[in-house]
């Protein structure tokens, strides 16, 4: 199979115009492809397309799709590159409708942006059916041509790696356990010399006095894992590394404030933090950035058992403070307060921790973007930056002290694990919870719960968990290695 895209046309004659794949495959078949497209009609609208058989002997089917318009670039009001995401999408689109004809290999036309349309295909053929007997046929995309291969290989691994988070995410509970988790972050970096994997047992988070991370651990028959990454690609490993902290709840059932059960099943994903950052790591290690990153990843479930945490209850952090467990539904903040204690340890450039932490997060922003919570413009700004390429967006919350004095006014500890006003603001005093256990001065909080699965949004994402946002902390991360290589 092939793939072609095509621009909108900006003149009404609807004469299609071509990207230069698109011109050199029309010569090679003697016009007959842009004689058939004026047949069928007015140009062909953004993401839409048409097939046409038996044009050429290598490429009995051909997917000619909309790309929009030509010169789309960076729109402010959307905070992304629109001619990216246009590539994105209409590949996405294409590669399926080859993949419904049971095609088993296309070429894809770079459009221009042999990343974007690298990521369009890889992103857009996912599809978790590991425990079906009856697959999607397999399709091996590759590029048209060869002028783009550096790029389209980048973009093959920048979608490997969130595909491998949608993976980790979609996989059922009992399957990615926390050990199951941590065994199979350690197997995709077995092959990097670079790369020192620790799998830290229930004995070593006890001699950490983790007691906030335990606590919510202690409901489950699973032991807990605190799975430690060092990648070293930076020219001198004892360079200050990025510290990305991932909320590895593998399975959130609320613990005693018990969830109501629909959707429940959902709560799989609630490890998307520990998947995002982990799979960010692996990209890194296989793009071979130049910078040191540690990833930490608390891993546990939250079960409703004789031995669960109880409203109420006190708990003991890492750093001494003590927590009033007032629900025991915000667990993550939990874990992720005894994982930012440990992250100080390592002299970080900045430390970014991802969490699928509240239902307030999705009602503020829906599936839009990713709420950042941050005590540091530049950080906001590498991020911001890094988001409007990848087109998987971050949007800055506010980190107002408004909000600490809604979990530090708490009658039995020295904060509460909810505000005082309950689910007002609740995205926000999750936030302000978490910064109670920050002194770094670069520090950003990833809320992803909006954007945790994907049901029709994102066009290139097909329905189920996103893997967001992947790429965007990739990017990130290489924008960062860029500003140390400088």
């Amino acid at each position: 199979g092939l793939v072609l895209g095509v621009y909108s046309s900006e003149k009404d004659d609807g004469a299609a115009q071509f990207t230069s794949a698109g011109d050199a495959f029309d010569r090679l078949v003697s016009g007959k492809l842009r004689a058939l497209l004026s047949l069928c009609g007015p140009s062909l609208k953004k993401g839409k397309t048409r097939i046409f058989h038996g044009l050429h002997q290598d490429f009995p089917s051909v997917v000619v799709v909309g790309l929009g318009k030509k010169n789309a670039g960076i729109n402010e009001q959307e905070n992304w590159n629109e001619g990216k995401e246009n590539i994105r999408t209409a590949v996405a689109v294409a590669c399926r409708q080859i993949q419904d004809l049971e095609i088993p290999c296309v070429e894809v036309d770079p459009c221009g942006d042999a990343q974007a349309a690298a990521e369009g295909a890889v992103l857009g053929l996912h599809e978790y059916n590991e425990l079906k007997q009856k697959k999607k046929p397999v399709v091996t995309p590759q590029l048209h041509g060869s002028a783009e291969s550096e790029a389209w290989q980048k973009g093959v691994i920048y979608a490997e790696g969130q595909n491998l988070a949608r993976y980790l995410m979609e996989a059922p509970a009992n399957y990615i356990t926390p050990i199951k988790f941590a065994e199979h972050i350690e197997q995709k970096l077995r092959s990097f010399s670079n790369v020192k994997v620790h799998i830290r047992p229930e004995s070593w988070i006890t001699t950490q006095e983790m007691g906030a991370f335990l606590s919510v651990a202690k409901g489950s028959a699973e032991p807990p894992i605190f799975l430690e990454i060092h990648y070293l690609g930076g020219a001198n490993t004892d360079d200050s590394p990025l510290v990305f902290v991932g909320k590895g709840v593998t399975f959130d059932s609320g613990g005693i404030s018990l969830k109501p059960s629909s959707g429940m099943d959902a709560m799989r994903a609630d490890m998307g933090g520990a998947a995002t950052v982990c799979s960010a790591i692996v990209t890194a290690a296989a793009l071979n950035l130049p910078l040191n990153i540690i990833g930490l990843a608390p891993l546990c479930e939250n079960m409703p058992s004789g031995k669960a945490n109880k409203p109420g209850d006190v708990v003991r952090a890492k750093n001494g403070k003590t927590i009033q467990v007032d629900n025991t539904d915000a667990e993550g903040r939990l874990l992720l307060a005894d994982a930012l204690c440990y992250a100080h340890n390592f002299n970080a450039r900045a430390i970014v921790n991802a969490a699928t932490l509240t239902g307030a997060m999705d009602v503020a922003l829906g599936s839009a973007a990713t709420g950042v919570f941050t005590n540091s413009s530049w950080l906001w700004t590498h991020l911001y930056e890094a988001s409007i390429l990848t087109g998987d967006r971050v949007w800055r919350m506010p980190l107002f002290d408004h909000y600490t004095k809604q979990v530090t006014d708490c009658p039995l500890a020295d904060v509460s694990n909810i505000g005082k006003y309950s689910r007002a603001g609740g995205a926000c005093t999750a936030a302000a919870f978490l910064k109670e256990f920050v002194t770094a001065s670069h520090w950003a909080h990833l809320d992803i719960a909006g954007v945790m699965s994907n049901k029709d949004e994102v066009p290139y994402l097909r329905k189920g968990m996103a893997g967001r946002p992947t790429r965007t902390l990739v990017e990130f991360a290489a924008r960062l290695s860029q500003d140390s290589h400088n």
